[in-house]
């Protein structure tokens, strides 16, 4: 099991290391670039093409401003692909979620927050677990683990 991960900008590295965290942590190989959907767009086109025959399962596409990158690989692949928004200077990222959520009929993407770079990799590792149990199980004592520690705040702030 892969992930592909790229993302239009070196910049988008603080956001992205943290997918890289997360998928990590259920185990999950993942590949990251840095390809640019109007800079590269030929590149962009090449990866996502031969995504699938690289052994990449799902792709993530983290992009800022005019953030385009998403849709550009969904439309070169039948994989799914999850948009990240990154927050830039303009516009507090509103332009980078509305350019990754706005796709037109027939490519679609998964979009999370502005840098909910912990829900893009989560949301490959459910889309993951549909074929792979051991990660559906894994996906399963996650959000166990998650209740019991908000229980266990919760028990402390009352005291």
């Amino acid at each position: 099991m892969k992930v592909g991960i790229v993302m239009g900008s070196k910049s988008d590295y603080t956001v992205v290391e943290r997918v890289e965290k997360v998928l990590g942590g259920f185990a999950v190989d993942y590949e990251t670039r840095i390809i640019s959907a109007h800079r590269t767009p030929t590149v962009a086109e090449e990866f996502a093409s031969g995504a699938e025959q690289d052994g990449i399962e799902v792709i993530i596409a983290a992009a800022g401003k005019a953030a385009h990158l998403a849709g550009v690989m969904a439309a070169y692949t039948p994989l799914p692909v999850i948009g990240l928004p990154i927050k830039s200077s303009t516009l507090d990222g509103l332009d980078s979620l509305l350019s990754t959520v706005q796709m037109p009929k027939g490519v679609p993407v998964a979009t999370v927050a502005i840098d909910g770079a912990e829900n893009a990799a989560l949301l490959a590792v459910q889309i993951l677990s549909v074929k792979y149990t051991d990660l559906r199980e894994a996906m399963r004592t996650y959000k166990e683990n998650m209740e019991r520690e908000i229980i266990r705040l919760d028990a402390e702030f009352r005291k």
